[in-house]
């Protein structure tokens, strides 16, 4: 079991580009936890993960259970985001099943204080194997990062990303996709345009007060 943790700086797009990453028979089972989800609502989000009959299954407890019980059994990795939702009860059920004999998956929560959340579910909590922060980028990470999570910024000159990491992102990776989403727009309106300072001011003015 993996915690990531972290506010508002992009940890959901770091965990999906570090799933990318593995090789492509390791299965990826993707799921989010609703808004005060009850435990229909959970074995729901994870039947419907795990391509599982989603109508009347999830509400009957002991056959949700075994099915899902049967699909853990198969190594792979289930990402769960905005697992800080979910109340001591739902994180015992998730408890449970991965103690169930046989289980093979890996469960990687992730959220904006998911570690106070499994702060109370304790039997959790004991299980959990890392624990990773996502933090700001350093000055020093923003060039070869963002080179890495997207083309369009490849031959970018570094001196304009770090005056606009500097005024703009401030080390947010969340506010660099953004600023990203707005420059490819721009180039894919305009393929010849240069990913230069100006058309990265003119992406973070759309963007709003800056973090």
């Amino acid at each position: 079991m993996l915690c990531v943790r972290g506010h508002g700086l992009g940890k959901t797009v770091a965990v999906e580009q570090a799933l990318h990453l593995l090789p492509g028979r390791v299965p990826v089972w993707r799921a989010v936890a609703g808004v005060a989800p009850g435990l229909p609502q959970l074995r729901a989000s994870l039947c419907e993960a795990f391509g599982l009959p989603s109508g009347a299954l999830p509400h009957r407890a002991g056959p949700a259970s075994q099915a899902l019980t049967r699909a853990l059994a198969e190594p792979g990795v289930l990402f769960l985001d905005d697992a800080q939702r979910l109340t001591p009860p739902l994180l015992d059920y998730l408890r449970q099943l991965w103690d169930a004999p046989g289980c093979a998956a890996a469960l990687v929560l992730c959220g904006a204080g998911s570690e106070r959340a499994l702060a109370r579910a304790s039997a959790l909590r004991s299980r959990v194997l890392t624990w990773h922060q996502v933090g700001r980028l350093e000055p020093s990470q923003v060039q070869q990062t963002l080179s890495l999570f997207h083309p369009v910024w490849v031959h970018a000159d570094p001196d304009d990303l770090a005056r606009a990491d500097e005024q703009m992102a401030r080390g947010n990776f969340r506010t660099w996709a953004k600023i990203t989403s707005h420059v490819y727009a721009a180039r894919e309106r305009g393929p010849a345009r240069r990913v230069d300072r100006e058309l990265i001011e003119q992406a973070g003015a759309r963007l709003g007060p800056y973090p």
